[in-house]
């Protein structure tokens, strides 16, 4: 059974056009012979990367590197695997991101457990803090992020603290 038929895309899929998460499937393919679950999630957690690095419209090198760096990490890819997978969700973001970011966290969100989703949120900001400062944009996208996730605001402050020294409102602007 290929990835696409599993994720409901495709011949007898059963899903309609509009709940097709066209970022999900453009990741998910490079991704056919890992486990269909395990494809899903790497590919959701991928373009919610993706998400905030491009929640002010630019991608950084620095944004772009700790994406990869944190793929291999948490999916034990091989490098060209990786970089693959950053490069369609960062494609995916320009692409689509206005249209897939709910339809996508929210399939996130039924793949994962609270712990996951706890982990994600550190490396949402891992990645905007990758460049030595997160924006509000950025801080504001991840908070967004927290909420689909349905996470508590205390998760959300706990997280967020470990990143202040990098959010924009709080560094002092004469520095």
């Amino acid at each position: 059974m290929s990835i696409l038929r599993f994720l409901g895309f495709g011949e007898g899929g059963g899903t309609t056009a509009g709940e097709e998460v066209e970022s999900i499937r453009q990741i998910s393919r490079k991704l056919e012979e890992l486990p269909p679950e395990k494809a899903r999630y790497i590919a959701a957690f991928a373009y919610l990367l993706g998400r905030v690095a491009h929640a002010d419209l630019e991608i950084s090198k620095e944004e772009a590197r700790a994406m990869e760096r944190i793929i291999a990490e948490k999916a034990h890819l091989p490098e060209e695997q990786t970089v693959m997978v950053v490069e369609i969700a960062k494609h995916q973001n320009r692409l689509f991101g206005h249209v897939e970011n709910f339809l996508v966290t929210r399939e996130f969100n039924e793949l994962s457990n609270r712990g996951q989703r706890m982990d994600l949120l550190d490396c949402l900001y891992a990645v905007c803090a990758s460049d030595r400062m997160i924006s509000m944009i950025e801080d504001n996208e991840i908070r967004q992020i927290s909420s689909e996730l349905l996470l508590d605001r205390e998760d959300f402050i706990r997280i967020r603290s470990r990143y202040r020294d990098y959010l924009s409102i709080l560094q002092n602007p004469s520095e």
